[in-house]
């Protein structure tokens, strides 16, 4: 029963966890150079978007609209996009479709882009699944991609044209800029803002980091505590002997877990990536008495590790509070001692407990980003090891969080 409730919860906020998005401060400016001051969806795209919702008030119903129909659009104090015609290579990274020419393959488009820092040099990105580019522009050089291509050379080697390193060698000169920083230099995010940072800093130029105010106000690495309380129930039973029954009903433990969480730095920290190694135990008595009379006493001692990785989706109250949704997929590490014993007259027989992965889902409340709250189940056999013999463990854990990093 707590496993379906709980289901039913997580596919019931799943639904609705598309109207926490809030709109934001913005504006766009469009074809005909026309700037409108707005209310943006904010999705924290990943891809760079192909069209965005607006209100012209917060009481408005909102306004869907083509990239294709703007020249740019920003939100205060967090991103900015731009479209432009460009020339763009769209070689692929994985082998098997990976051509053996190393010059880049350009194809003319209309494309927005993000602004990751603008200034008297101004570094763009685009991204569309799994195709990344970046750009650059100044005020002698139009919006041109920096050139970065994997090649064959054979059919088991390959090699990389690094052409942006010439580039920016050639169109971002500076007295600070060593031409071994410059070879150095690899074809990330991170290490290309930097390099754009200088050399803006070099100029003397004024210029805006947009990565920065991305990042304002957000925790990519969480690391809780999470002690809790489980309830917890074992049945077991022999296909071959309907008297080899034992019902364990529930039981009341304790377990304790440390729990990292590395949050995606997309759509507005709604989605993170969880991992948790988690101690248990449960031990239990039972007694079976068959319809002459003669009893079975069983007893279990199950004390087990789990190591949950998985999926969290946040849905956002306010500033202070969010519920969020856990799906995790848990492996086991059993104790050597963890076994059912059925005793029958002094007929002792022993069953071990194995490993048994199961699935498990949770549905929780985070309150200021340090305490939280989350009720989680799951479900699993624990006898996979016979054949005639089945379990069914279900668990039920209220487990309280303490973020410390």
């Amino acid at each position: 029963m707590n496993t379906k409730l709980l289901a039913y919860l997580f596919l019931f906020f799943s639904l609705q966890s598309y109207s926490q998005i809030t709109f934001q401060k913005g504006y766009f400016i469009d074809n005909n150079n026309t700037k409108t001051d707005c209310l943006i969806k904010n999705l924290d795209w990943l891809n760079n978007p192909t069209d965005l919702e607006y209100k012209l008030d917060e009481q408005d119903q909102p306004i869907k609209i083509n990239v294709s129909q703007l020249k740019s659009f920003g939100i205060e104090n967090e991103s900015k996009y731009e479209r432009h015609a460009v020339d763009i290579d769209r070689s692929s990274r994985i082998l098997s479709e990976m051509g053996y020419d190393k010059n880049p393959i350009f194809k003319s488009e209309d494309l927005l882009l993000k602004v990751l820092i603008e200034g008297k040099a101004t570094l763009l990105e685009y991204n569309n699944d799994n195709l990344t580019r970046y750009f650059f522009k100044t005020d002698s050089i139009p919006v041109t991609q920096l050139i970065h291509k994997s090649y064959k050379v054979t059919e088991a080697q390959i090699a990389e044209n690094s052409q942006y390193k010439q580039q920016l060698w050639m169109g971002l000169k500076c007295d600070n800029i060593a031409i071994k920083e410059v070879e150095n230099l690899t074809y990330k995010k991170n290490r290309l803002i930097k390099f754009f940072i200088k050399y803006n800093q070099c100029n003397n130029s004024e210029f805006v980091d947009f990565k920065v105010k991305e990042k304002k106000d957000r925790d990519f690495f969480n690391l809780n505590i999470r002690p809790g309380i489980t309830s917890s129930s074992l049945s077991v039973s022999n296909e071959a002997n309907t008297l080899n029954y034992a019902d364990f009903k529930n039981k009341i433990g304790f377990r304790v877990g440390l729990e990292a969480e590395f949050v995606f730095p997309f759509n507005k920290n709604k989605w993170s990536f969880i991992f948790e190694p988690t101690y248990s135990s449960y031990k239990a008595e039972s007694t079976t008495v068959n319809p002459s009379g003669r009893r079975r006493d069983f007893t279990a001692d199950y004390n087990y590790i789990e190591f949950a990785a998985g999926f969290r989706h946040y849905m956002f109250l306010n500033n202070d509070s969010k519920l969020f949704i856990n799906a995790q997929y848990v492996m086991e590490h059993v104790s050597s001692n963890s076994k059912v014993v059925a005793n029958y007259y002094d007929n002792i027989t022993e069953l071990e407990i194995t490993p048994n992965n199961s699935f498990a889902l949770g549905l929780g409340y985070n309150y200021k980003k340090k305490y939280s709250i989350e009720a989680r189940t799951n479900l699993k056999n624990v006898l996979g090891n016979y054949l005639e013999w089945t379990s069914k463990y279900q668990s039920f854990a209220l487990v309280f969080g303490y973020s410390i990093f």
